[in-house]
């Protein structure tokens, strides 16, 4: 079972995309995800037992296998972005948008009919496709090569147009893109950033803010540490700038876990200069969603001032996550967590079970007092698949 390190020595920027997450912002995203009939806080497990088996004072794990019955996180961002641009186009601000007025006749008619398009591996997908039903719009979303039928299939049950092309996915963002362009109310709805493309992908990340608002504020004290996946990185962005605003006196060590194939952070921290990487070719790995090559430049500006350490792992990695958490210690609670939600414990386990990461667990800080704090992104969002891997023994 192997990780590549890369410990963070770039250049501070002038960290000018630091407020996008304050908590201020993430706080009026919360509020809003609060007024959907379908809202609930996601739980976060306590895994008490795991913690001493692995020798720190405290590990939880937020499962976001429960969150508005889409068994990932991901719907959290498209929803908050869809819910600004429709704020912009009708001149208000998102507080006066809350679902019962979103949802509205009146205002679908005010607004009109807009096609929001989105390139996924499948969960950011889902959750375009399902705001766009529950708000009366269209979602057209392309799915990059190996994607699975069932997770395509839970994106036609939301009523988009859905089509896997033969190419990888940053080439589905260009191809939704350019399509976008050529519809008449096309949007491109993204989570990821480049030049020219930011707000969206800026709301996207105050949307993911409130999983981590509910994991703090369900935790109740400070995590010493964070371990966090990573595609684009909106979702770490997200995760490391609101707690960087939360704990501005004493942050949280924050890990970004991607995998080999994609690894474009994990080489952007190698590089050491401060400068983005990008990542191409086939992404065979079973974390189909974090198969990205290339950074959320917003993103990257927050994870290269305040993230400590990037791990590049192989799939056997996320395939221990998930079977750790699947089958936890005794009296600790069962998490069910897919290939890409697992990667982050399973990259803690990893540094703390294996001798040969002894000098990076050293380095990280991680010890008896430690409280550490993961995110487990997605359930079983392709269950015979999941069944293989945690039930069976195989490798995908």
């Amino acid at each position: 079972m192997e990780l590549k390190v890369a410990w963070n020595t770039m250049p501070e920027s002038a960290d000018q995309n630091l407020p996008i997450m304050s908590v201020k912002e993430v706080e009026k995203a919360h509020t809003f995800h609060a007024s959907f009939p379908q809202y609930a806080p996601t739980p976060l497990a306590d895994l008490n037992g795991m913690a001493k088996t692995l020798g720190v004072g405290c590990v939880r794990v937020k499962d976001e296998s429960y969150r508005f019955g889409l068994n990932a996180f991901k719907v959290l961002g498209g929803s908050y972005a869809m819910a600004r641009y429709i704020a912009d186009k009708t001149g208000r601000d998102v507080s006066e948008l809350p679902y019962g007025v979103l949802t509205s006749k009146k205002l679908r008619e005010e607004f009109g009919q807009a096609t929001f398009f989105s390139a996924t591996d499948g969960n950011h997908g889902r959750g375009v496709a399902w705001s766009a039903r529950v708000l009366g719009q269209k979602a057209v979303i392309r799915m990059p090569k190996g994607t699975t039928q069932r997770r395509l299939q839970n994106i036609r049950d939301e009523g988009a147009e859905v089509t896997i092309e033969d190419m990888n996915y940053d080439d589905c963002v260009r191809l939704a893109a350019s399509q976008a362009a050529k519809v008449p109310n096309g949007v491109i709805v993204q989570d990821t950033a480049w030049e020219g493309y930011e707000k969206i992908p800026s709301w996207i990340m105050q949307g993911y803010g409130t999983m981590a608002m509910e994991a703090a504020d369900q935790m109740g004290v400070r995590p010493t540490h964070i371990f966090v996946q990573a595609g684009v990185g909106s979702l770490a962005g997200a995760v490391t700038g609101y707690f960087v605003n939360r704990y501005r006196d004493n942050p949280p060590v924050i890990t970004v876990v991607e995998t080999y194939d994609a690894a474009c952070l994990y080489e952007g921290a190698k590089a050491g200069d401060g400068n983005i990487r990008k990542v191409g070719g086939d992404m065979p790995s079973i974390m189909a969603g974090l198969n990205c090559g290339e950074p959320n430049i917003t993103s990257w500006d927050i994870l290269r001032n305040h993230v400590s350490c990037f791990i590049s792992a192989e799939d056997s990695v996320a395939r221990r996550g998930m079977r750790m958490l699947g089958c936890p210690v005794k009296g600790d609670a069962q998490v069910v967590s897919g290939e890409s939600g697992a990667a982050s414990f399973g990259a803690f386990a990893t540094i703390m079970l294996q001798d040969e990461y002894r000098e990076v667990r050293e380095k990280l800080g991680l010890d008896a007092n430690s409280r550490v704090l993961c995110f487990s992104t997605e359930g079983d969002t392709d269950p015979e698949r999941y069944r293989r891997i945690v039930w069976e023994g195989q490798d995908r």
